[in-house]
């Protein structure tokens, strides 16, 4: 009988101790399953935050570039400026200001619609600037306007980036949210870009964009140059037996003048005698290429929203004058920052390609349009 209670006994606490194996058992795996039970369900609300708290501090470096850009649009007004009281406020009112395209539902007549609106605001732009720096040179007024324009652009970025940050953070909108941090990086570095120029701007030094004003600088080295259509200035060369127009755009003020209007002008003046079109821009590289390379291809290089693209286009269409065009690459930052070393030295090599295309497309006694592109900020 006690040998039947020990066997008992022994055989009850096996069964126990194997019970209480698979309770320990069945405890560590409901402890290991119950996390990604959890972050399963709550995967959305995590990754919201995750991307919300990326959003948020991309947004206070977005307001520290725009802080920073109003301060030396505000320090540079003062200093060539001449006026007694504190621009500021003039200032934040430019900060604010917008533009609103024509409509497209009547496409026909757009293009001079939007050209005409664009003088607008042009002429806008300057009147502004004009009353805040009165004492200011027409060179320095082009350059504050630049300065201004750069600080506009990064407070407009800050402004419609908070908004959609505050609106998704509001609604918990998973997908907008999404998005826009998708987009962060390529937001960061355009913005970073736009800092990179107040340097450029308030110095008055020249830009990686204005690459093709430098080249048409050098090109008409020593010739006489005239006025031509708005802000815009040519020069007569001689290379290889022909005549060679060379326009650009007037500095050493940040300016771009209208290209368009000065290729359409020299061609109807020497309506029948332009054999051959070459435009020179800065183009934009892509990652992994070389900066400062130099390219060629056909067709009207340069950038804008395409009103001085379309007047090029046509008129060179209307005397069936072929347009080529050499490139040289560079990328967003590089073409609103000051110029680099790189991008400085590719002056000779276009010039040497540009003489090698006038050489190849046209023959002795033809007269060639050279245009060169870009922001004459420091170059005259």
């Amino acid at each position: 009988m006690a040998l039947v209670m020990k066997l008992d006994a022994f055989l009850l606490g096996q069964l126990w101790g194997q019970t209480g194996d698979v309770g320990q058992q069945m405890l560590m795996y409901l402890l290991g399953i119950v996390p990604f039970i959890l972050f399963f369900m709550f995967y959305n609300k995590i990754q919201m935050f995750i991307w919300l708290r990326d959003i948020e501090k991309a947004l206070n470096k977005l307001k520290i570039m725009r802080d920073e850009a109003r301060r030396v649009a505000i320090e540079s007004v003062k200093e060539v400026g001449g006026l007694e009281e504190d621009p500021s406020p003039q200032v934040d009112q430019f900060l604010e200001y917008f533009f609103i395209e024509p409509t497209s539902l009547d496409p026909a007549g757009i293009v001079w619609k939007l050209d005409h609106l664009l003088d607008v605001r042009e002429s806008k732009f300057k009147d502004h600037v004009r009353r805040m720096a009165p004492k200011a040179s027409e060179a320095q007024l082009n350059n504050l306007e630049n300065l201004l324009e750069v600080a506009l652009d990064l407070n407009t970025i800050y402004r419609i980036v908070r908004h959609y940050y505050l609106f998704g953070k509001k609604t918990m909108s998973f997908y907008l949210v999404m998005q826009l941090q998708m987009i962060l990086p390529l937001i960061m570095q355009t913005a970073e870009a736009y800092v990179g120029a107040l340097q450029a701007f308030s110095l008055g030094q020249p830009i990686g964009d204005g690459i093709g004003a430098l080249v048409a600088s050098k090109l008409m080295l020593g010739a006489k140059r005239r006025p031509v259509e708005k802000d815009m200035v040519v020069g007569e060369v001689n290379i290889e037996g022909r005549t060679v127009l060379v326009t650009k755009a007037e500095g050493p003020g940040g300016n771009v003048g209208k290209p368009g209007d000065a290729v359409k002008a020299l061609i109807e003046e020497n309506a029948g005698r332009i054999a051959l079109i070459i435009m020179v821009d800065a183009g934009l590289k892509l990652e992994g290429e070389k900066l400062g390379e130099v390219i060629e291809g056909v067709g009207a290089a340069i950038g804008g929203v395409g009103t001085e693209k379309y007047k090029i286009e046509e008129v060179a269409t209307k005397y069936k004058i072929p347009v080529q065009a050499v490139i040289i690459k560079e990328s967003i930052r590089d073409a609103i920052s000051p110029m680099k070393k790189e991008l400085y030295d590719s002056v000779n090599a276009v010039i040497d390609k540009i003489k090698r295309l006038i050489v190849e497309n046209t023959k002795e006694g033809d007269t060639v349009l050279v245009a060169g592109i870009g922001n004459t900020i420091g170059i005259l």
